[in-house]
């Protein structure tokens, strides 16, 4: 009962626009996030759908429920997992189940329809490219993809090998492909559930949409390295970080809301990490000089956003412009505030900016004024293969939609620490010697040292030292050893005629 009494609470708050959906259910305390997420958008999207059939069949006086109330219980009776909870209210729901059957299959007659989704308005309904597929991410700290494939073809899953193009995501029942860019994700079909699975249970598959494994996956510390997840909950990215570390250093992950770390906790502790350092703290206090994070050079920043690029929420705008365009700016600034907050760490080479959002304000435009306040700091271009780019002109960023990459609306950027000392001493070694640096080509210092600009690692300042000496001052030697040489020879010829 507990489900849907907090279900109808945010449907309410939603409704008076007094918060994100998204927000309003992280921030719910529910024991299971997950799920309540899932009923309260899918209530909110047949919303109109629901009001008919609860005004035409009366319900509100029968039952003495609220409009709310009733929206998520017949959404679950009807469209949902069939009230496998709730207590008083399920035993009053029950007695007017065949009436609301009832006027739901008169409904479809009256339109003409067979599906539950084509009762939506048109702005609302999926089309066929939109059922984003089901994908899960392998958990490589508890088991090995081969091994995992091998488990759902045994399981009688039929794995068609890996995909090549977005058309392989078009799968059919049993059906389960890899993905192309990330090695670890395997993709199945939309209506594949996992949640009973003992894979699931034991922590050895995540289910995590593609675009939000992003993130971790290019960020990439490699294993010894100190990272921090700034806004952690509710612990996916955390996790999948630790196992791209290997579960190897340090792993420090901030979230303001005690219960939500306690529930990162349990999710952690089932996918077998052992490196995090969990805290209840606000990132934007933590103090980037403090010793205990003076060896972080990677950050994930995954700040609070409208969440404008779930599925379940894209049309979910207010008529109210202006006052979408005022929460906007002050998610931009709030989010703008933790990206500066995060370069400050004296450091870091590396940081990941993302969000669930598709508006530019909360993604291009924060990182161009990142950018401008801090000019140590430079975009990457990542994945050149990724068929969506941010917006120009920062098409070194990526951006996600259903559309376009088969998956939840996503933005990333990756920026990274520029090495001034490193360029200046480039600069200084073509300079000092010219002949030699053309000869060699203008990657001379860089590829003696085995180190190209593509690579992740810059040429530390003391090696660079070192290669270029030895480049600018073996020709002088050179020459004065054949000035010493044809003076020793000069003072023998003299000696030899004056006697």
């Amino acid at each position: 009962m507990a489900l849907y009494v907090k279900a109808a609470e945010i449907l309410e708050k939603a409704e008076r626009k007094q918060g994100a959906l998204k927000t309003l259910v992280y921030d719910s305390k529910f024991g299971n996030i997950k799920q309540l997420f899932a009923l309260v958008c899918e209530t909110q999207k047949f919303s109109s759908v629901l009001k008919e059939l609860i005004e035409s069949t009366n319900l509100l006086k029968q039952t003495k429920l609220s409009m709310h109330q009733a929206k998520v219980l017949v959404y679950d009776l009807l469209m949902g997992q069939g009230l496998k909870c709730g207590g008083s209210w399920k035993v009053r729901m029950m007695k007017h189940r065949s009436r609301l059957q009832a006027a739901l299959a008169r409904m479809k007659v009256k339109h003409k329809v067979s599906r539950n989704e084509d009762l939506l308005p048109v702005g609302v309904q999926r089309s066929a490219g939109d059922r984003l597929p089901r994908y899960v991410r392998v958990n490589t700290l508890q088991n090995t993809v081969d091994d995992v494939v091998d488990y759902f073809k045994r399981d009688g899953l039929l794995y068609q090998g890996q995909a090549s193009r977005l058309e392989d995501f078009t799968l059919r029942e049993k059906e389960f492909v890899r993905d192309m860019h990330l090695p670890e994700l395997l993709i199945f079909s939309p209506k594949t559930d996992f949640h009973d699975h003992f894979l699931y249970k034991a922590g050895h598959i995540i289910l995590q949409d593609k675009a939000s494994c992003l993130p971790a996956f290019l960020l990439n510390p490699p294993p010894g390295s100190h990272v921090i997840d700034a806004c952690a909950a509710p612990g996916n990215k955390t996790s999948h970080l630790a196992a791209i570390m290997k579960n190897k250093g340090k792993l420090f992950a901030f979230d303001l809301d005690p219960k939500r770390l306690a529930t990162m906790s349990t999710l952690l502790l089932r996918a077998g990490v052992t490196c995090q350092q969990l805290a209840n703290q606000d990132f934007l206090k933590v103090e980037p000089d403090n010793a205990q994070y003076k060896d972080v050079e990677y950050i994930l920043l995954d700040p609070s956003c409208s969440g404008s690029g779930m599925v379940c929420l894209r049309d979910n705008a207010s008529a109210d412009q202006e006052k979408d365009q005022a929460r906007l700016a002050s998610l931009a600034s709030f989010q703008l505030r933790c990206l500066n907050h995060g370069l400050r760490f004296p450091r870091l080479k590396r940081l990941v900016y993302s969000t669930c959002s598709i508006h530019s304000q909360e993604n291009e435009e924060v990182i161009t004024a990142c950018l401008q306040e801090n000019p140590s700091f430079r975009l990457v271009p990542v994945l050149a293969e990724w068929p969506e780019r941010g917006l120009d002109p920062l098409t070194q960023c990526l951006r996600a939609s259903t559309t376009k990459t088969r998956t939840h609306g996503f933005f990333v950027a990756l920026l990274e620490k520029r090495n001034e000392s490193r360029n200046m001493q480039q600069g200084q070694a073509v300079q000092i010697s010219v002949p030699e640096a053309t000869a060699q080509g203008p990657n001379a210092c860089k590829e003696e040292t085995g180190t190209l600009e593509s690579e992740e690692e810059p040429v530390s300042t003391a090696d660079q030292d070192q290669v270029c000496c030895t480049h600018t001052d073996s020709a002088p030697g050179k020459r004065k050893r054949k000035r010493k040489k044809k003076k020793k020879k000069k003072m023998m010829s003299k000696e030899a005629t004056a006697e």
